[in-house]
């Protein structure tokens, strides 16, 4: 999930949040790298590969980039930062807290800025679900943690391929999301420490399931017009349409407020 090698490489050209980057050695699709502008790296997503130029998508303002300005890839993907402590918070696109970015840099917000997603200091409490001997493998859970009204599950990480034996299961208690709650070994040996949360590709799908179940029930969204006339499924997709003004946003934050569901998600 991350990358050994740093490589480097120097702009050629800036096309608004668009740089062509001249490299060398192994640069991948959707890796992440940064352009640094003086003091400041700025984070960018290669999104398209040339031979040995890549264009990358810049997710800052590009002003000050210049020709010849280095550029780093990492080797990592652009990923999610999945674990207790997601609920409640507010996230720019690259799953930056803007509570925390504002504490940082004011309310004006500077470029180049990138904090943790998840609060690596906080304790929560865990209860664990398997015991050592346990054969698990990716998506299978192996204690639960609870946040506000919700339980989280504490998966084996996806990329996790194959079984893996339980050795040991961290006791009921309180621990950061950086501590270690469990360890797995596979079939060779190897020792694997699981913490309670993990990176995931943003753009890579989960595939860790036997079999994707189609939607059988129905979601109350508690508004009688939907209800009656205009079923929802649960788990299902359905959609609003209407022009300006029509009140759109107003039923689906209706729909958000007093629907049968367990986590309301606001992309905005």
């Amino acid at each position: 999930m991350t990358g050994n090698n740093q490589n480097t490489g120097r702009v050629l050209g800036v096309n608004g949040n668009m740089v062509s980057v001249q490299f060398e050695g192994n640069v991948s699709m959707n890796e992440i790298c940064y352009v640094k502008v003086g003091n400041t790296s700025l984070k960018s997503e290669v999104i398209r590969i040339r031979g040995t130029i890549a264009q990358v998508q810049v997710y800052e303002m590009t002003n000050g980039i210049q020709c010849g300005d280095e550029v780093t890839f990492t080797g990592d993907m652009l990923t999610a930062q999945l674990g207790p402590g997601l609920l409640g918070q507010i996230y720019d696109g690259l799953q930056n807290p803007l509570p925390l970015l504002a504490e940082q840099a004011g309310w004006f917000l500077e470029r180049g800025i990138y904090t943790n997603a998840l609060d690596d200091q906080k304790k929560w409490e865990f209860t664990p679900s398997a015991k050592p001997g346990d054969t698990v493998k990716a998506g299978q859970y192996v204690g639960t943690v609870p946040e506000g009204s919700f339980v989280h599950k504490i998966l084996v990480p996806f990329y996790l391929l194959g079984n893996y034996t339980v050795k040991s299961v961290a006791q009921k208690g309180e621990y950061t999301i950086k501590e270690t709650i469990a360890v797995i070994v596979d079939d060779r040996g190897n020792e694997i420490p699981l913490t309670m949360s993990f990176k995931w590709p943003v753009k890579r799908a989960v595939t860790c399931y036997t079999e994707r179940l189609a939607p059988t029930e129905t979601m109350e969204t508690k508004v009688r017009l939907i209800d009656s006339f205009f079923p929802v499924a649960k788990g299902g997709t359905y959609c609003i349409p209407g022009p300006f003004g029509a009140g759109k946003t107003v039923l689906q934050h209706t729909t958000s407020k007093y629907a049968d569901v367990d986590i309301v998600i606001v992309a905005a």
